[in-house]
């Protein structure tokens, strides 16, 4: 599981059919050194698939591949990043 914040939403115009009402968002990956600095690295951002309604700025927590399709089953959708959970508060220790 990674730490990311959101930069911003994804519009597309062609989806997968299992994929109706969802949202999809941008974010960058974060380090455990820039989760409570407001100084970003530029890292690549990566798209992630949102159901709690994140939005931008926010931390955020995300499951990667396996285990980003497993909240689906039995059901198929073909996804490989997926909002975990927003986060409020993280502290590093």
């Amino acid at each position: 599981m990674k730490i990311a914040e959101v930069i911003g939403k994804v519009t597309l115009s062609r989806k997968h059919p299992s994929l109706d009402g969802a949202r999809w968002l941008i974010a960058i990956p974060l380090k455990s050194d820039e989760l409570n600095s407001k100084k970003k690295k530029k890292t690549e951002p990566f798209i992630i698939y949102d159901e709690l309604g994140a939005s931008p700025g926010c931390q955020i927590a995300v499951s990667e591949g396996a285990e980003a399709a497993a909240p689906f089953h039995p059901e198929v959708k073909p996804i490989d990043a997926y909002v975990s959970a927003i986060l409020d508060q993280v502290e590093v220790y």
